[in-house]
C-alpha cells in the first residue's frame, strides 16, 4: 500500500508516518513547513525519520536516509497544480490528511490562513482523491465542531451546527465537503474528531509547552475558566493507533440510514465520522497537577475567565470507534505527561 500522509512535519502527522513505516508501508510525506511555530522543530521531526533539511530546502523534496520506502515533498495544499501532479505521479492507495492550519485562538487573528489551508487545501485533496482512484481518504476534523453543544459526552449523532470559532467552522466544512464527494463519486471518506492531543514532539503553542516553560522559569501560567476547564486529553500514541486502524477500514455505506431520521455521523454514501479521544475528561487543574508532579515544581497560577472561541469542556463518546476497530486508549494523563517531560528534557537538553 502507498500512503500520502499530509502534515508530516507536524505533530500528529510525524507520528503517523513513523508508525506506518514501522510496519513496512510506503509513505509519501507532505508539508508546507510554514512558520506558524518554530520550523526547527518541524525539521527535527523530519530528520528523525531520515529526511534531510538541506535536501528539502534545495529541492523541495527528499528521500529518507533511514527508510527506503519514505519520501517527502514540501508543498502547499492550496497549490492545486502541484498537488494534482503529485497524485498523478504517485497513485496513492490511501490518503491521511493531517495538514491544516491549527489553533482556535490564532483563527481569531488570521482567519484567511484557515480558509486557504483548511478549506481550499481540503478541496484540492478531495479532487486528487477523486481523479486518481484513492481507495480511502482519512482526514482530521476536531472536537471543536461541537461548539455550543452542552450534551455530554459528545456523540457523532449530535448536531454540530453551532461552531464557536472559524477553526471549528473550517473543520465542519471539511466534513460537509467530504460527504459531497462520498455521495457524488463514491469516494470512501472518514473524518476523525480529535480531542486535545498531547505528547512528545508536540506543538510549542500547546498547553504543555507553555506550562513547562513558564514553570521552569518561575513565571505564572494562564489558567483559563478559573481552572474549571475540562478536556478529554488524549496521548498521541493512542490517537495514532486509532488513525491507522481507521485507515485500514474504508468507510462503508450505512444500509439502515434514512433521510427521515438522519444520523449525522454516517450516510447512505461511503462516509463516516468518528470521535477519537480518551473518553475520560480531566479537569485542567489535574492536568497541571500531573505536570507539577513530573517536574517536582509547583506552578504559579494566573486564574482567568474562559477565552473567546473556547468551550468549557470536551468529552468524547468513542463507542462506535471501539466497536468498529477495537480502538481503546490506555495511556493515563500521569503517564502521558511524564513521557512528554522526559522527551522535552532530552530534546532541548535541559535539566528541569
Amino acid at each position: 500500500m502507498k500512503y500520502l500522509v499530509t502534515g508530516t512535519a507536524g505533530f500528529i502527522g510525524f507520528h503517523v508516518a513513523n508508525k506506518l513505516l514501522a510496519r513496512g508501508e510506503t509513505v509519501v510525506g507532505l508539508d508546507v513547513i510554514n512558520d506558524y511555530y518554530d520550523v526547527n522543530l518541524k525539521f527535527a521531526r523530519l530528520a528523525y525519520a531520515g529526511i534531510s533539511k538541506e535536501d528539502v530546502l534545495a529541492n523541495n523534496k527528499a528521500v529518507s536516509s533511514k527508510h527506503e520506502n519514505y519520501s517527502f515533498v514540501k508543498l502547499d495544499l492550496a497549490d492545486s497544480q502541484g498537488l494534482m501532479k503529485l497524485f498523478e505521479e504517485e497513485q496513492f492507495d490511501v490518503v491521511i490528511n493531517l495538514a491544516a492550519q491549527a489553533g482556535v485562538r490564532y483563527s481569531l487573528i488570521n482567519p484567511s490562513a484557515y480558509v486557504e489551508s483548511n478549506i481550499v487545501g481540503f478541496v484540492n485533496i478531495l479532487e486528487g482523491c477523486r481523479h486518481h482512484g484513492v481507495k480511502h481518504l482519512v482526514y482530521a476534523s476536531s472536537s471543536s465542531v461541537y461548539g455550543a453543544n452542552e450534551t455530554m459526552p459528545f456523540s457523532t449523532s449530535d448536531n454540530v451546527d453551532h461552531p464557536l470559532s472559524l477553526y471549528a467552522a473550517s473543520k465542519k466544512s471539511n466534513e460537509l465537503m467530504a460527504h459531497t464527494y462520498s455521495n457524488l463519486f463514491q469516494l470512501p471518506t472518514t473524518g476523525l474528531r480529535f480531542f486535545t492531543v498531547y505528547g512528545p514532539w508536540g506543538r510549542p503553542d500547546m498547553a504543555l509547552f507553555l506550562f513547562i516553560e513558564a514553570i521552569t522559569k518561575g513565571e505564572p501560567i494562564d489558567v483559563f475558566n478559573f481552572g474549571k476547564m475540562k478536556r478529554d486529553f488524549t496521548y498521541v500514541d493512542d490517537i495514532v493507533e486509532g488513525i491507522i486502524r481507521v485507515a485500514d477500514r474504508p468507510a462503508r455505506k450505512n444500509e439502515s440510514w434514512t433521510g427521515a431520521d438522519p444520523d449525522p455521523g454516517s450516510s447512505y454514501a461511503p462516509y463516516k465520522i468518528y470521535n477519537i479521544g480518551n473518553s475520560q475528561p480531566v479537569e485542567l487543574m489535574d492536568y497541571i497537577g500531573a505536570l507539577e508532579k513530573a517536574l517536582g515544581k509547583v506552578a504559579v497560577k494566573n486564574m482567568l475567565p474562559l477565552q473567546a472561541g473556547d468551550v468549557p469542556a470536551t468529552y468524547a463518546d468513542v463507542t462506535d470507534l471501539m466497536r468498529d476497530t477495537g480502538y481503546k486508549p490506555d495511556t493515563t494523563v500521569e503517564e502521558g505527561v511524564a513521557k512528554f517531560v522526559e522527551w522535552y528534557k532530552e530534546f532541548y537538553n535541559k535539566e528541569l
